[in-house]
């Protein structure tokens, strides 16, 4: 399942790369006709291109690109491992902490317990006290 992965992410890789070095007769064709179907067909001719070109190339830089193939996916996947960027979820969670705290707490969490009974407590009393906790249970 991995080489499938790594083919197809260098077949990409490659068709991207194609785009941009080169605007080709069949996909110039396709890029004037509109439509799913033809999207299909930009693909298809992207992708064939991509593949005479990997094929074209000697042995050791065929190596070469699918050594940096497997390496960009190791590295996306460590980046999407560790949460590196925040993502429109922990954005939207930030927000929602800060207008109404233990909504946001029982969100976080996915149901009622002792942290949101807390926040809940804390925003009854001080709204201050309430949303500072929501805060670091949402980014905690």
């Amino acid at each position: 399942m991995q080489k499938i992965t790594i083919v197809l992410f260098t077949v990409f890789v490659l068709a991207s790369a194609n785009i941009y070095a080169s605007d080709s007769e069949p996909i110039a064709k396709a890029k004037m006709e509109s439509g799913v179907a033809k999207e299909v067909l930009l693909n298809d001719a992207v992708a064939t291109d991509a593949l005479k070109e990997f094929r074209s190339l000697s042995r050791v830089d065929r190596k070469m690109r699918i050594a940096n193939a497997k390496a960009a996916m190791k590295d996306y996947k460590a980046a999407k491992a560790s949460g590196s960027e925040p993502s429109t979820n922990t954005i939207l969670m930030v927000i929602l902490a800060i207008l109404l705290p233990p909504l946001a707490v029982y969100l976080h969490e996915g149901t009622i317990n002792g942290k949101f009974w807390l926040d809940l407590l804390l925003t009854l009393l001080f709204f201050l006290p309430g949303l500072i906790y929501a805060l670091i249970v949402v980014l905690g």
